[in-house]
């Protein structure tokens, strides 16, 4: 039976995805790296720390140390989310859902702690939240399952009794390496691509759930355990 439920935050919780490419091409730009189109889709799933040591390694920078930089991407990334920060569609429903039902209800990203505060005020949902984890309270970020096994352990729920709600192929992989049931909500753009397709359920927006999807989950998990 399951007892809580666990969101990712960036591109499933936020439209915040724009406003990463955004403040690492102005950031990573100004010290001389082209982040071009194409590289930035290989570090858009990476903890900001990772993303630094990411074009760090490909075009080594002076006169800035690395922590500098990866704050200063963090800074113009919560800036842009305190402006223009929009709800997903589909959010506040399926968290009233959760919470009237009685579920526990976690948050674990691989975006720093400071912006998770800036996000859940700018979208006024800090209240649905019993715990949430960010990368800096794990020593792996996504795809490893470090951010989904913490936030388990603070809800003090077995991470079998959770359900994951991910928009990444990555975050899928490290829900799934957890142990939990996942429900992805990829992209439109992303919808058919391979990597989704490990989840146990996937749909178009938060606004397509409903119970008939928790109802197959539990019949999936009964029919796994026996």
């Amino acid at each position: 039976m399951f007892e809580a439920v666990i969101f990712d935050m960036d591109g499933l919780l936020i439209d915040s995805e724009p406003f990463w490419r955004t403040a690492e091409k102005e950031v990573f730009g100004s010290l001389g790296v082209d982040v071009t189109a194409e590289l930035a889709l290989q570090t858009s799933r990476m903890t900001t720390k990772e993303v630094t040591e990411y074009w760090y390694r490909l075009k080594p920078w002076e006169h800035k140390s690395l922590p500098e930089v990866e704050q200063a991407v963090i800074q113009q990334v919560g800036q842009l989310i305190e402006r223009d920060g929009v709800i997903m569609p589909g959010v506040i429903t399926t968290l009233l859902f959760f919470k009237r039902t009685g579920y526990k209800i976690g948050l674990a990203t691989n975006a720093p702690d400071i912006l998770v505060s800036k996000v859940l005020r700018k979208l006024n949902i800090e209240h649905y939240f019993n715990t949430t984890v960010s990368s800096d309270a794990v020593d792996k970020g996504k795809p490893s399952p470090d951010v989904y096994l913490k936030t388990a352990l603070m809800l003090n729920v077995s991470p079998v009794n959770c359900i994951a709600f991910e928009d990444s192929a990555s975050g899928i992989q490290a829900a799934i390496a957890a142990g939990m049931k996942v429900i992805a909500v990829p992209d439109k753009s992303e919808f058919d691509d391979i990597g989704f397709e490990t989840a146990d359920i996937k749909i178009s927006s938060l606004n397509d759930f409903c119970e008939a999807h928790l109802q197959f989950l539990n019949r999936k998990s009964v029919k796994i355990i026996s």
